[in-house]
């Protein structure tokens, strides 16, 4: 198995690539080939806290070139290792991790109810598009970038098509790479006149102004972070419409998040974030030779960390296939647990800092959506493990009736099908 390289088998299975090759070694560290380079695969708690074990591993020579070019951009944090890492972290901290995070909630409620009020008495609408236009409207907002009507509508498509087009070739990655150049471009411009002002606290001006050790980022490395702020605030929409899905497959939930329970929100939001499939796996490349449970892994080995893998670790998680927020109910989540947006410290290490907002974005934008007045006429609600990044295969197509629907009126959907590993 080591010998084989697995680049069209991780095409091809997507999500389930890595849970099933590890599964058929036995369940511990599995070698084997991506890309034409030798590999590690690991999974668990364990597993975790190595992966981000400082020191460990590097990032920038791991990413390959397409997830970069799409989801990233070049010179983004992500890429960077070391001192650099520690220089840039700082600045997606101090926004990300502060006291804009409930203004960025509110602000996103308030589109959310804005939009759905246009949806009243209409016809279906697809809801991943719907919220990701709700999304950036209210992170533009927040972070201060001056845009018009179309010009939101425009930056909701085009964060979509790069979050859409990251792990394929073909039209969806054609889409995200133009897509990035657009931005890119325009976003620069933007901060170059930013930077002709003085500084101000809003999270445009502090990306315009930020320096690492002393040397202010270039205009275009500028814009490539100010998109790694709005981009995954905007992908939050792949979440909302999980969360549609599984309202609609277990109605239940919709009742006890209408009821207004805050602790129930917060553990229907962490349940979807584990059950749902977003990223497969982590990457990066051992910077000298290491042990893993007894297994070498040789300086410069690809060490992949199964993030689907271990959202469904039933060491980790009872009956991991089965959606229960009741799971999370009174219960701590240790760092290295739950890791849909990675593990550690999102201080210090590779963490995304922007998870937080993230859990907020979605535990408000579920509330509203349980307590708004919907139903989800026929449709193919599937989704497959096959595609990177999954998503139901008719975006979660809703209907908002003019006039309060009687309570007894059940949500309706042609598939009543959960995730699949079909394609």
């Amino acid at each position: 198995m080591a010998d084989l390289d697995q680049t069209l088998a991780v095409a091809l299975k997507g999500y389930a690539w890595l849970p099933d090759l590890r599964r058929r070694a036995g369940g511990g560290p599995v070698r084997t080939r991506v890309m034409g380079q030798p590999a590690v695969g690991i999974c668990g708690s364990a597993a975790t806290r190595f992966f981000y074990g400082a020191g460990n591993l590097e990032r920038h020579t791991a990413l390959p070139g397409l997830v970069v070019h799409t989801l990233f951009g070049a010179g983004a944090v992500h890429t960077l290792d070391g001192d650099d890492h520690r220089r840039r972290k700082p600045l997606f901290t101090s926004l990300l991790l502060g006291d804009g995070i409930d203004r960025l909630a509110k602000i996103a409620g308030e589109e959310f109810d804005a939009a759905a009020d246009t949806w009243r008495g209409g016809p279906p609408v697809r809801l991943l598009d719907e919220t990701a236009r709700v999304l950036a409207r209210a992170v533009s907002r927040w972070v201060g970038v001056p845009l018009e009507d179309r010009e939101i509508a425009a930056l909701a498509r085009d964060c979509t098509a790069m979050v859409d087009g990251f792990a394929t070739v073909g039209p969806r990655t054609a889409r995200a790479l133009v897509a990035r150049q657009v931005w890119e471009r325009r976003l620069a411009k933007i901060i170059s006149g930013v930077r002709s002002k003085p500084p101000t606290t809003s999270p445009l001006s502090v990306v315009a102004h930020h320096s690492d050790a002393g040397v202010p980022l270039d205009p275009r490395t500028a814009a490539v972070e100010l998109l790694n702020i709005l981009r995954p605030t905007i992908a939050v929409a792949w979440f909302v419409a999980f969360a549609a899905h599984a309202m609609d497959m277990w109605p239940r939930h919709q009742s006890r998040m209408r009821a207004g329970d805050d602790d129930y929100t917060l553990a229907f939001t962490h349940e979807v974030r584990r059950f749902y499939p977003f990223a497969p796996f982590l990457g990066g490349r051992a910077t000298r030779d290491l042990f893993f449970q007894g297994e070498p892994i040789p300086a410069g080995t690809l060490v992949l960390l199964d993030v689907y893998g271990q959202n469904h670790d039933p060491e980790l998680w009872t009956d991991p296939y089965r959606f229960d927020p009741d799971r999370f109910l009174g219960r701590e989540i240790g760092e290295f647990e739950l890791i849909p947006q990675g593990g550690g410290d999102p201080r210090t290490g590779h963490r995304c800092p922007g998870e937080k907002i993230t859990i907020a974005l979605l535990g408000t934008l579920s509330r509203r959506l349980a307590e708004l007045d919907h139903y989800l006429p026929p449709q193919d609600t599937g989704i497959r493990l096959s595609r990177i990044p999954a998503l139901p295969r008719d975006r979660i197509r809703l209907v908002v009736p003019e006039h309060r629907m009687p309570a007894a009126v059940p949500a309706v959907s042609a598939s009543r099908s959960p995730v699949s590993g079909g394609s």
